[in-house]
């Protein structure tokens, strides 16, 4: 039998490694856990400038929220409601339609004296708080399109999403949970899963969601009693991954795949308490509208507070979706436009007034930012007698706290609401003002793939700095 010569360098089966190995594998992934946990804090990257907000708290409206019936009011629809509809700026316009009133009342609300359409009473009494963007305006009146691009800056997949650029530019506050998190009542928006992607960043920049009914993510009690057994297999599979990366000289997707095991056994015990809302009083709980017995406005209102939970553990960006309704977006009303949006503002409008309401009086609200955005807005004019179509040639936003003036509007369309004529805001500009409160500069948040840098505002983007503090 041939030996091997003196330091030459013995193979092992995997079965011998194993018996040899076992042991230590438990301490190398105890010991990688315990050091992360040490250089979190030195793990965070400097901001560009000084920030007022610290998180994100994104409540999408998917599908698109008539503008007109909302936030920004046009008297002059009441006049010309059921005439024949025409378009000074597009001759060629589609025929056949009629301006369409709204059904809805507006009212003077607050300090400010905003007006507020009759379908949000709850956020009516935080209007001093928000800051109305009244002329966004968007590229394509697709909801695939559109939603994508209100995520990732982008028509086109492949690109990070908001809040994976937010997590790649803040860094983590806490190690322990992701940085970003989508709040998920199940159903996929328009543009896919690419909507909350990493895209081109590391792997570990992409969204985690959680679900809104039953557990919260797959597999997140501990597999094993035995938390060291539980530790070892991590080992091994860091180990095992580990060699795998150094075989092809180093590779992202196999890297963030470790960081992403340890993650998930760190999240265990974690993300059960964070989310575990017996710890609330019943009276915050009133206040989101948890105690309603609409089981769509309950589950909003447990998201909403779950969210709020969220940013206070650290979290850096917190998305919300809305209940799950039409294949477009719950929004979305061709037809039936009274009863969609009423249905759709019972079951937020609560929640979101409710979370602003407990992150002010927790002193929360000046480091978060509330961001209420659907993709487009909705037709001043209508085929039939009830139902908007879609319309990305002005629309309504709004922020709250972060560094955010309260109660002001800010830009217009025109007075029928048809397009944005006064400080337009393109989704670039929307993008860029959202990372400055995070003190972020949009220009410099790049990254490097494929040969060029990239950034989620393109070379597009300016900050409005009217709604800023």
């Amino acid at each position: 039998m041939m030996r091997p010569k003196t330091g030459q360098r013995r193979s092992l089966s995997r079965r011998q490694m194993l018996t040899t190995s076992a042991n230590g594998f438990g301490l190398l992934a105890l010991t990688g856990l315990l050091s992360e946990e040490a250089d979190a804090s030195a793990a965070l990257p400097p901001r560009h400038f000084g920030a007022s907000a610290k998180n994100v708290i994104f409540c999408f409206m998917d599908g698109g929220v008539s503008h007109v019936d909302s936030f920004d009011p046009k008297p002059k629809l009441a006049e010309l409601d059921g005439q024949e509809f025409s378009d000074s700026k597009n001759p060629t316009a589609q025929k056949d339609r009629k301006w369409l009133k709204s059904p809805w009342t507006f009212e003077q609300c607050g300090q400010s004296g905003l007006p507020v359409s009759s379908l949000f009473p709850h956020l009516a009494g935080c209007i001093d708080d928000l800051a109305v963007i009244r002329s966004m305006k968007a590229n394509l009146p697709i909801h695939s399109s559109g939603v994508l691009f209100l995520h990732t800056g982008q028509n086109n997949s492949g690109r990070p999403s908001l809040g994976s650029w937010a997590s790649y530019g803040l860094g983590s506050e806490n190690r322990n949970i992701p940085g970003f998190v989508v709040l998920s009542f199940g159903a996929v928006p328009c543009g896919g899963l690419e909507n909350y992607s990493n895209g081109f960043l590391p792997g570990n920049y992409q969204a985690t969601l959680l679900a809104a009914d039953g557990t919260p993510i797959d597999n997140i009690q501990p597999g094993d009693a035995n938390s060291q057994i539980q530790l070892a297999k991590l080992g091994l599979l860091r180990d095992q991954d580990a060699q795998f990366a150094r075989a092809l000289g180093g590779n992202d997707d196999v890297e963030s795949a470790i960081r992403n095991y340890e993650m998930a056994f760190r999240m265990q015990s974690l993300v059960p308490d964070v989310l575990d809302l017996s710890r609330e009083t019943l009276a915050t709980q009133k206040l989101y509208g948890i105690d309603s017995p609409i089981e769509s406005k309950k589950q909003y209102g447990i998201q909403c507070l779950r969210a709020r939970r969220l940013v206070e553990s650290g979290v850096r960006f917190v998305e919300v979706t809305c209940p799950a309704g039409q294949a477009n977006g719950v929004w979305d009303q061709h037809g039936n436009l009274k009863k969609g949006h009423e249905k759709n503002a019972l079951d937020t409008d609560q929640a979101i007034a409710g979370l602003i309401c407990d992150l002010k009086q927790r002193g929360l609200l000046e480091e978060t930012l509330v961001v209420w955005a659907g993709e487009f807005g909705r037709t001043p004019h209508s085929g039939g007698r009830d139902g908007r179509d879609h319309h990305p040639e002005g629309f309504s936003v709004w922020l709250a706290g972060g560094g955010v003036k309260g109660g002001v509007a800010y830009g217009a369309t025109d007075e029928l609401g048809m397009h944005a004529v006064d400080g337009v805001c393109t989704m670039h500009d929307f993008h860029a003002t959202m990372l400055h409160l995070l003190g972020l500069d949009h220009e410099k948040l790049t990254y490097r793939s494929g040969g060029r840098d990239f950034r989620l505002t393109d070379v597009h983007g300016r900050v409005v700095r009217d709604i800023l503090l």
